[in-house]
């Protein structure tokens, strides 16, 4: 019997066990000095957290809702949910904390055993660039962890909290979920501005080209937008705030990544004071222009002309500049000297980054130029060592291996070099030449039949498509076996495909309709209408509450989301039904799915009502009953108690859709009455498995989910024996023609 773990994976698993060995082998007269600074990290922590931090925390990362929301901010409470909770929460942050000021110690004394294995530089590192690296980490790590202390949260939570409150939900956070929630982005804030570091590191071990992080930076723009969409609150502002530092990150890595990337291949070590001697005069202008614009900027009215043009944003914008004497802590004149002085350096080194690169560059391409050329054969011609002029000129012999990829790579090469007409005439040359090569080709070759090229090319397919599918059965797939079970998967997805413009189109419509609703207000429209269904005594003891600082816009996003699901399903199914038809998946009329899909709709909007103003209230009042007698404070999640109103609303209409469906396939042919109740165990079972899966945690939750749709299932069938008089009087299915 063959082992679970193949030998890549114990090689693997053996080699980490044998480092881990070396590594502790090797620091092992020093772990105790390693103990002692993680211990010192871990009860340091607790001890700042315990004294001050908590309080800090609250001041710093909620001081623009209380500024700008009073109300919200009041409402906003942090609270404990466990008698555990503070102090595990604390011991875990201690314990990160100590963990992480430990590593490095421990990484350097175990240095002698990662050398033995290949893991440790072999050769000697001058100290001045161990510094500047380590320098450099630090203070990228420092500058993502105070934009997203400083900047980023007090916005983020000024809008989730203040969202929260207008819908009518009070912001109770769990100090463990909020705590978390700001954790793990202020990591990744400080994660992120590692990017220099990380993209200089892959492409100077040649893990990662240069050329593919310049080629690629459209895609990068797009994903941090994306990442920003999905990780930050909807609003136009706060994903700006997210992308903007991003994408001038992801710039200064490509500069740096640049400089170090030229600096390898040429071998050359640039004098940087000498670049910084003869471009003082340049650098003297910048950090004078940075400096007094941010001075001016923070004492001659522009913070106010700049609080002015954000509030006159056509969204609802609520970020605001502060003073330099509120960044800072100190007086106007002072905190706008330092902060001018602070950004005239790094404007210095911003531009003495450009000059450095320039004369890397100038040295990589004198050291690449090639020596004058001599007589030889015509394909050994350089394009980069000659102008425009030479370029137009070179024989056909100089192109005719080059591909198209290097072709653009040396026009792209020849704009960076700001030689633009170059860079057109490789294009223009590279093209010329191959049309020659190609109407030379076609002179030689002929004509062919082109019944034999399209037999020939339906054959390599095929067998290309059969040894594709070998790898997804068990036996071997010949041309005759193309086609079957995935065939009629491509069949039918490619009959939506035609068809996906206008299923997302109505998905997207939906989903943005609904969602932009709800945060407008409708959620809580909905949900004082449906305190005053409840009974007073009730109502007003009953508090909807956010744990999580995200919890009430992923409610409104998830809601929106199942919404536009059961909107789109009957449009779906109407357009995959002629394809699922002709592979003989289903049967019956495909008009039935309409049909069905507008008594869905009107299933689910008289069954919300009812629920909405009978079920749902009376089901509130009776759960609450109990706690309100009692004199217990009931604070209801909005996770929990959103989706018990919508069960006991919208899964009033889907209960009572059940039966209707029912009745429509039978009549439309897609599955009668002998074939519903044939089958009617299977799908009792279906559906207890299927609640056991959708359904919170607890067996009580998926009873509650499973007997009445089970129920509903059983109601269907009695209603169409009624209909069917007892099984007798069925639809007949169509029979087809025979031909004698």
């Amino acid at each position: 019997m063959s082992g679970a773990i193949d030998d890549d994976t114990r090689r693997a698993v053996n080699s980490g066990r044998q480092t881990i060995g070396a590594m502790l082998s090797s620091a092992q007269s020093h772990l105790q000095k390693v103990f002692i600074v993680a211990v010192l990290g871990l009860m340091g922590t607790i001890y700042a957290l315990r004294e001050f931090g908590w309080a800090i925390l609250k001041r710093d990362l909620f001081s623009r809702l209380a500024a700008k929301h009073p109300e919200a901010f009041e409402s906003t409470e942090i609270v404990a949910r466990t008698p555990f909770d503070v102090i595990l929460l604390q011991v875990k942050i201690g314990l990160a904390v100590g963990i992480l000021l430990a590593l490095p110690l421990f990484l350097w004394y175990s240095r002698d055993g990662l050398r033995e294995r290949g893991l440790w530089p072999g050769e000697r590192v001058a100290r001045w660039k161990i510094a500047l690296i380590v320098l450099m980490s630090v203070g990228l790590l420092t500058v993502g962890v105070s934009y997203g202390y400083f900047v980023f949260f007090p916005v983020m939570f000024d809008f989730l909290a203040a969202n929260a409150y207008n819908v009518g939900f009070q912001p109770t956070y769990s100090i463990v979920k909020w705590a978390e929630f700001v954790f793990l982005l202020t990591i990744s804030f400080g994660l992120a501005a590692q990017l220099p570091l990380a993209m200089s590191a892959l492409a100077y071990s040649g893990i990662v080209p240069y050329e593919t992080f310049r080629d690629k930076w459209r895609h990068a723009v797009v994903a941090i937008f994306i990442f920003g969409a999905l990780f930050s609150p909807p609003e136009p502002f706060t994903q700006i705030m997210w992308a903007i530092p991003l994408i001038i990150l992801y710039a200064f890595s490509l500069q740096l990544t640049k400089i170090v990337v030229i600096a390898k291949r040429s071998g050359s070590e640039i004098d940087v004071p000498g670049v910084a001697r003869a471009n003082w005069n340049v650098l003297s202008g910048v950090a004078f222009v940075a400096g007094v614009a941010v001075y001016g900027f923070f004492t001659r009215g522009g913070v106010a002309a700049a609080n002015r043009a954000s509030a006159s944003l056509p969204f609802d914008s609520s970020f605001r500049v502060a003073r330099a004497s509120q960044l800072l802590g100190l007086p106007d004149e002072i905190a706008a000297a330092l902060l001018g002085v602070v950004v005239a350096l790094l404007a210095v080194g911003a531009a003495l980054l450009v000059f450095v690169s320039r004369a890397l560059g100038a040295a990589d391409r004198a050291r690449s130029s090639p020596a004058p050329a001599s007589a030889g054969a015509p394909s050994e011609i350089s394009l980069d060592a000659l102008d425009a002029g030479g370029v137009r000129a070179a024989p056909p012999e100089a192109f005719a291996d080059l591909s198209e990829d290097d072709a653009v790579a040396k026009a792209r090469a020849a704009m960076e070099e700001d030689d633009h007409e170059k860079a057109q005439a490789i294009l223009d040359r590279y093209d010329e030449v191959r049309e020659q090569l190609e109407a030379r080709e076609q002179a030689a070759e002929g004509e062919t039949d082109a019944s034999d090229e399209d037999e020939d090319d339906a054959g390599t397919a095929t067998q290309t498509a059969a040894g594709m599918m070998n790898a997804f059965t068990e036996d071997e797939t010949t041309e005759e076996d193309i086609g079957g079970y995935y065939y009629d998967i491509a069949f039918i997805l490619e009959s939506l495909t035609s068809k996906a413009f206008r299923l997302v189109g109505l998905f997207m419509v939906v989903l943005a309709g609904s969602f932009i609703w709800l945060y407008q207000g409708g959620i809580r429209r909905i949900k004082d209408t449906f305190f005053r269904q409840v009974p007073e005594s009730v109502g007003g003891s009953i508090d909807i509450v956010t744990l999580h600082p995200v919890e009430a816009l992923i409610f409104q996003i998830k809601f929106s989301t199942l919404l536009a699901i059961i909107v789109t399903l009957p449009l779906l199914l109407y357009y995959a039904w002629p394809s699922l038809k002709e592979r003989g998946w289903v049967r019956g009329d495909s008009c039935v799915m309409l049909v069905w899909g507008g008594s869905l709709i009107v299933g689910l909007v008289v069954g919300s009502i009812v629920g909405f103003l009978f079920v749902a209230p009376a089901v509130i009042s009776w759960l609450a009953a109990d706690a309100i007698g009692a004199n217990m404070v009931i604070a209801y999640r909005i996770n929990n108690f959103g989706w018990l109103v919508i069960y006991t609303t919208v899964g009033i209409g889907l209960l009572m859709e059940v039966p209707v469906s029912m009745a429509l396939f039978h009549v439309g042919g897609i599955a009668s009455y002998h074939t519903q109740r044939k089958y009617w165990r299977e799908i009792v079972v279906a559906i207890f498995g299927l609640s056991a899966f959708v359904s919170p945690r607890g067996v009580f939750t998926m009873l509650l989910l499973a007997i009445p749709a089970a129920l509903a299932y059983l109601a269907g069938l009695g209603l169409l024996w009624l209909i069917t008089l007892g099984g007798r009087r069925g639809r007949p299915q169509p029979q087809e023609p025979t031909v004698e």
